[in-house]
């Protein structure tokens, strides 16, 4: 498909969901319910040669004769075990659900703590190129959140003051969140903006 085609449907793709949305026509929803649904077919088998690809390629690094990549081998066999516990036991088993939870918590906690070291150290490394009063507050921040993330002062709980203190510093991060998902969204809106109006055209090839 050229240019011209694939924008008039995508176009008109994304002008008929999102009238589907704002304008309550007997007609537009179940052709947006159809697109919708279209849509997330489209996504579960990308999602599938995505899982596909990487087995591949992590085989190939596993049967390669030089340089031979030993930690594939353990992603493929943790894969298919996976695979096979899951269809076996199925998703909503609670013994696989704990499996996966005492597997994935462990996993988590230590990528927090190899982050929580990676933010100190590029605190540092910005503190030392770009002195300025924002890399400051950078390092700041990092040491204040991670001395209060770790337990330190689980005292101040029992002292008034501290413990509203803390708990105001506690919501800085959510609000921090939020700000990064409001980001997000109008990120996410201005693009699809950029598609409906043919700025962008990511289907043309």
């Amino acid at each position: 498909m050229k240019s011209p085609v694939s924008t008039a449907i995508a176009i008109a793709a994304g002008v008929i969901v999102l009238l589907g949305y704002f304008v309550p026509n007997p007609y537009l929803t179940p052709i947006r319910s159809t697109l919708i649904d279209w849509a997330v077919i489209i996504s579960g088998i990308a999602g599938l040669i995505a899982i596909i690809n990487l087995v591949r390629i992590n085989w190939n690094k596993l049967s390669s004769t030089n340089n031979r990549d030993y930690y594939s081998a353990i992603l493929l066999v943790g894969f298919f075990l996976t695979l096979l516990a899951g269809l076996i036991l199925t998703p909503g088993n609670i013994g696989f659900q704990n499996i996966v939870t005492y597997i994935q918590v462990p996993v988590e906690a230590s990528l927090m703590g190899v982050l929580a070291i990676t933010l100190i150290y590029a605190s540092i490394r910005l503190f030392k190129r770009r002195k300025g009063w924002m890399a400051v507050v950078f390092m700041i921040s990092a040491v204040i959140f991670l001395v209060i993330l770790s337990g330190v002062l689980s005292f101040a709980g029992q002292v008034p003051l501290l413990k509203n203190l803390l708990a105001a510093i506690n919501m800085l991060p959510i609000a921090g969140a939020r700000g990064i998902l409001l980001g997000i969204a109008l990120g996410s809106l201005t693009t699809g903006l950029r598609v409906l109006l043919a700025a962008d055209r990511p289907y043309a090839g």
